[in-house]
């Protein structure tokens, strides 16, 4: 007979690329903003935008992405770390990118995209492919 296509396998194989190409990009960008524009250029920037408390936000923003980002990719705290992530992409269409639109300079897509990953891993899980699972002995809802 028909053998479905969605097995737990293929969504552990689905939810551990999302984790790390999310957990890429989000290392990424919050390592831009420790060593390449430096705190003192990211609190500049959140003081154009009014983000509260641009020096604090800074640092938390920044560390927020470079470990949390970290963290998807080793699959380690995901749920945990997705939450603040997603928070993180919200303010930042909130404060910069709406008003820019979906696409174009400053668009949101990108943030959408990293909210709307961040949301996923906050509810499905990392998957089995990652520490979480590993050391938790925990299993994706896909598991049962």
């Amino acid at each position: 007979m028909f053998k479905p296509f969605l097995t737990p396998k293929r969504t552990d194989l689905g939810l551990t690329f999302l984790r790390i190409v999310t957990g890429i990009v989000f290392a990424a960008h919050g390592y831009q903003k420790f060593f390449t524009m430096g705190i003192p250029g990211v609190t500049g920037f959140f003081t154009q935008v009014g983000a509260p408390l641009p020096h604090f936000s800074a640092i938390l923003v920044a560390s927020i992405e470079l470990f949390g980002g970290i963290a998807l990719i080793l699959g380690l705290f995901t749920r945990l770390v997705a939450v603040p992530l997603a928070i993180d992409m919200l303010m930042a269409i909130v404060l910069v990118h709406f008003k820019n639109g979906l696409t174009g300079p400053m668009g949101m897509e990108l943030v959408l995209v990293l909210m709307s990953a961040a949301i996923a891993l906050a509810v499905a899980g990392p998957g089995a492919l990652a520490l979480d699972a590993i050391f938790g002995g925990r299993r994706t809802p896909a598991h049962g």
